[in-house]
């Protein structure tokens, strides 16, 4: 409230004039001052150490939905390569049965060889003649003949 009586003062009449202030002089080899010259930049660490970030809500729905996505497109993947894995396959196992069948085959000509040099009537009379095998006389062969009952096992 001191300074209200001079502010009354001020205004009820017209200003005195009174000296003008005076300008020193500017020296004209001085540089403008530099932009944010006076502004003094101070780096403070930051510690987030105690900072837990929030938890977005639909975070975890993207997440399953891209995994839904993901086991959906390998299963897709899955389903338009197999046909070919499974050929591909096939074909490995198919040389393989190729590969066995000639041998079996080979190995069928070899035993049929074997089995003519076997059985030539010279080799069986030798056989014959070390297990003391004779011919049976007539009387001995008895064929069975079937009784023409008509009674056959069926199968229903």
């Amino acid at each position: 409230m001191a300074t209200l009586p001079q502010f009354f003062r001020k205004m009820d009449g017209p200003a005195a004039p009174g000296p003008e202030p005076v300008r020193a002089k500017q020296d004209a080899f001085l540089l403008r001052p530099l932009p944010l010259e006076d502004v003094f930049f101070y780096c403070k660490p930051i510690d987030n150490a105690r900072l837990v970030r929030e938890q977005d809500p639909a975070s975890g729905g993207r997440c399953w939905s891209v995994i839904g996505t993901a086991c959906l497109a390998l299963g897709l993947l899955t389903v338009a390569l197999a046909p070919r894995a499974a050929n591909t396959l096939a074909g490995y196992q198919l040389q393989g049965l190729r590969v066995r069948e000639r041998q079996l085959l080979d190995q069928r000509r070899a035993l049929a060889l074997r089995e003519a040099e076997l059985v030539t009537p010279q080799n069986l009379q030798q056989f014959a003649k070390q297990r003391n095998l004779a011919l049976p006389e007539p009387g001995q062969v008895v064929y069975l003949e079937p009784k023409g009952e008509g009674t056959f096992a069926m199968v229903k």
